[in-house]
């Protein structure tokens, strides 16, 4: 994927057919620091250990398809940015996944127009209570 915006509507997706009704998605540049985060925090059924652990796993999947890349593809990105990806889940309540990027890392992806992503996941999904704030700090 080009740019973390994409990863964003992945992860959002998923969300939405694991029965999300409310997504929250906060991003957050922290200039002193020189890192990036991207929360995602969903209302859907969750996952339970066992499904967390194979979440990162690109051949693995709880849909009707042969592989699930769109966590681990996000994951890869945080990596090549001297990040990281975390996951928090349980089942029926829920899941965060948490993306850290640092700022000036030459791998670093473009957050890529994440107006145009929310336009698309709020014209797409009425029926969705959607939370976006995007913070910049010095």
């Amino acid at each position: 994927m080009e740019d973390l915006s994409l990863h964003v509507l992945d992860v959002v997706e998923n969300a939405i057919i694991a029965k999300a009704s409310r997504i929250e998605i906060y991003i957050r540049d922290n200039r002193d620091a020189g890192i990036q985060t991207i929360e995602i925090i969903d209302n859907g059924t969750g996952m339970d250990k066992e499904t967390v652990k194979k979440a990162l796993d690109p051949f693995f999947t709880t849909k009707n398809k042969k592989t699930g890349l769109g966590i681990p593809l996000f994951a890869q990105a945080a990596k090549e940015a001297g990040g990281i990806l975390e996951i928090q889940s349980a089942s029926d309540k829920g899941t965060k996944i948490k993306a850290t990027f640092k700022l000036d890392h030459i791998d670093k992806k473009p957050l890529g127009n994440m107006s145009e992503t929310m336009r698309v996941l709020k014209a797409t999904h009425p029926e969705v209570e959607f939370i976006y704030e995007y913070i910049v700090r010095p």
